[in-house]
């Protein structure tokens, strides 16, 4: 009896131990995990200091102790910057949990619905199958004048930045101003040119977005690579070496197609191309696409037909922007496999923020690094560090000001409703929300904001597109393209 009572308390207290055991596991593994982290980012940073410039070229002559002092102050103190390391992308990793994987299931389960709703309604209002894809192919419509524009905007960012640095950095000395105007002036008609296409041409809006989204990428890919290279020109005018750093083509080729907007001139790099893995990205990117579509033609685009040929009323604001609360990275994954670029930190666990400001950094990772290094300390390093709060409104100026560009491309209109939300709850949110706020509240007050914020996006510009159709001007003058159309349009049915 007594064996028993030792052998049952024995096992009693071997659960409870386990209970504790599991109760501190989390704690334990990410405080391991922690210093793992930081002891692994200190020896690739280590490690980075030892790397040196394998291209070089022979520098043409010496300079003279003025230029060398012009050199020394036009640019910023060397730095580090981003490093680079192998890892996975952190859906991958959760991806192999099995809950995880069910939620994934839940959506794909969710699309084949839609696709069987859709069919269903519209047999029944046709009497058959209807299989086609009106709007798929009008908003991708004139597809030979994208592929043409984007061929020449791609042959126009290898040539003319790569050749003009060159012969900069090659001639430093005689001819840095003469350069820097030529690649301030080509810069430009890089700009203005696909623009030009996307409005005279009367792209469809997802044509219009693959151009404009394009140059902009092109842009900021051709301001990463002058501005990480530029330093090191000056750096060997400094120390009065005999060569100029200056990378291949090939490496520049390299960077233009790789998932990152931070130039180097080597990335670690995968083994070998996991081909299945690239076809299944690239499904992922069409049930993406197939995904948006059954949603604006069975829930969207019903709701706002009707809703834009009514007058504009608060009442009917307020009722849109609540319909349109609706769910919303395998580009880049699929990219980086052919590439083989090992360094997937793409995105991080943005769905977790409890703070706007964790949430720009984590939820695009890839343009957020370009404005950080870019933007954010390029203007602390030009103004001063004291200036932190003026930086961090410039850098959201600027991310602003290219959304509200991209949008007014590609939709024909401006109506500047993203750009008020940036700028004014965007701006407020990030200093309210920051990253002293922790708890589950903080997240579910984060996402309640981001559904409203996104309903609002898609009922306005909805409306107004509607409206543009339905109220359309024979000779408009420049207050009426500034003008919203949907608050004065009224059409009876």
């Amino acid at each position: 009896s007594l064996g028993r009572v030792d052998v049952d308390h024995a096992i009693t207290r071997k659960m409870q131990l386990i209970a504790e055991a599991e109760q501190l596991k989390p704690a334990f593994m990410k405080e391991v995990d922690s210093h793992f982290t930081e002891f692994v980012n200190s020896l690739v940073a280590k490690s980075a200091l030892l790397d040196s410039s394998s291209s070089a070229s022979l520098f043409p002559a010496s300079c003279s102790e003025k230029e060398l002092h012009k050199a020394k102050t036009l640019r910023a103190p060397p730095e580090h910057g981003k490093i680079f390391t192998a890892r996975r992308s952190l859906l991958d990793e959760l991806f192999e949990v099995s809950h995880i994987r069910t939620i994934y299931h839940m959506f794909i389960a969710l699309l084949i619905v839609f696709i069987l709703s859709t069919l269903l309604v519209d047999f029944i209002d046709e009497g058959r199958l209807v299989l086609g894809f009106d709007l798929l192919v009008f908003v991708f419509g004139k597809f030979p004048v994208v592929f043409c524009t984007w061929l020449c905007m791609f042959c126009a960012t290898v040539i003319v930045p790569y050749n003009l640095f060159v012969w900069w950095a090659q001639g430093y000395c005689s001819s840095s101003h003469r350069v820097i105007r030529s690649l301030f002036y080509q810069t430009a008609g890089l700009g203005l040119g696909p623009t030009y296409i996307a409005v005279s041409y009367a792209l469809p809006p997802a044509s219009r977005f693959i151009v404009i989204l394009e140059q902009v990428r092109l842009v900021m890919k051709a301001h990463s690579f002058v501005r990480e290279n530029v330093p090191r020109v000056l750096s060997s005018v400094k120390d009065k070496s005999s060569t100029v750093p200056i990378p291949k083509i090939s490496q520049y080729l390299y960077f233009l197609f790789a998932p990152t907007l931070i130039y180097r001139d080597n990335y670690p790099r995968n083994p070998v191309i996991r081909w299945g893995y690239v076809a299944t990205k690239f499904a992922q990117v069409l049930g993406s696409l197939f995904y948006a579509y059954y949603i604006f033609v069975r829930l969207c685009i019903p709701l706002f037909r009707n809703s834009s040929q009514e007058t504009f009323n608060l009442r009917g604001l307020v009722l849109c922007i609540f319909n349109s609360i609706l769910p919303v990275h395998c580009w880049l994954n699929a990219f980086a496999e052919m590439l083989r670029f090992a360094d997937r930190m793409f995105y991080k666990d943005w769905w977790n923020s409890t703070s706007y400001a964790n949430y720009y950094r984590t939820w695009n990772v890839v343009v957020h690094d370009w404005l950080y290094y870019y933007a954010y300390r390029d203007f602390l390093w030009f103004f001063g560090k004291k200036f932190k709060a003026a930086a961090m409104l410039s850098v959201f100026t600027v991310s602003a000001a290219v959304h509200e560009y991209v949008l007014s491309i590609c939709f024909g209109y401006f109506y500047p409703v993203l750009f008020c939300l940036f700028m004014c709850f965007g701006m407020v949110f990030n200093f309210i929300l920051n990253d002293r706020r922790k708890g589950p509240i903080w997240n579910v007050i984060m996402w309640t904001s981001l559904f409203l914020g996104q309903g609002v996006i898609i009922c306005l510009y909805s409306q107004e597109w509607y409206a543009r159709q339905y109220c359309p001007m024979e000779n408009p003058t420049f207050l009426d393209y500034i003008k919203p159309r949907s608050w004065s349009c009224h059409m009876k049915m």
